[in-house]
């Protein structure tokens, strides 16, 4: 009698349904938020997925081709991702309103380098985390150029003490100097807009 009760009790309990699995956008929402901290900027359905800039980094935006020759002049440091033919060096918040007195400082202010540096209001592109499967990895909207981890945040650690900031504003840990990595991305901007001026053909009247 009682074995039947039983039965008929856990018989009737409702089973759950089964969880639809998480899309590919909520993954890297998920991921941003919960294991670094970051924040997420609300876009329209079907954009790619886009982070905050300027509350736990700014961003320096430059021609790929100059970013990755800078990179192997300075070696490791914080995160870097690229998108299509650009790349998006993170450096301290508050470093993006920096940059224009940093290169009138150092004698670039009056060339055009296309070096955009991104701060507070503004917004990046989020790449896919690094550990995504890789169907997973382009979200809804995005194309063959989305953005992608080069040199990925790492969760678990304080990723704003490895952003280049200024020494002179008590940055900790290891930050590089953003002195340093303004002008060695300036130097390097430069030299491919002189190279490419070079490669066009003359014109004649």
């Amino acid at each position: 009698m009682t074995g039947s009760v039983r039965t008929r009790s856990t018989a009737s309990l409702p089973v759950p349904l089964p969880r639809s699995p998480l899309h590919p956008t909520d993954r890297i929402r998920l991921w941003y938020e919960n294991e670094l901290g970051w924040v997420m900027v609300p876009g329209r359905p079907g954009a790619p997925p886009r982070l905050a800039v300027g509350l736990r980094f700014d961003v320096l935006d430059v021609p790929l081709e100059a970013g990755i020759a800078a990179l192997r002049q300075l070696g490791p440091g914080a995160p870097v991702a690229v998108r299509a033919d650009r790349m998006q060096l993170l450096v301290a918040a508050g470093g993006a309103e920096e940059v224009p007195g940093l290169l009138e400082w150092l004698e670039w202010g009056e060339l055009p380098l296309d070096l955009v540096p991104i701060g507070a209001g503004g917004a990046m592109e989020a790449p896919a985390p690094p550990e995504a499967p890789p169907s997973s990895r382009r979200g809804p909207g995005t194309a063959a150029g989305a953005a992608l981890w080069l040199r990925p945040p790492v969760p678990g650690c304080e990723v704003e003490t490895s952003l280049p900031t200024l020494s002179a504003l008590g940055g900790g840990g290891d930050a590089p100097d953003l002195v340093r990595v303004v002008n060695t991305v300036a130097t390097h901007c430069h030299r491919i807009r002189l190279r490419r001026a070079c490669a066009q053909p003359l014109a004649f009247s």
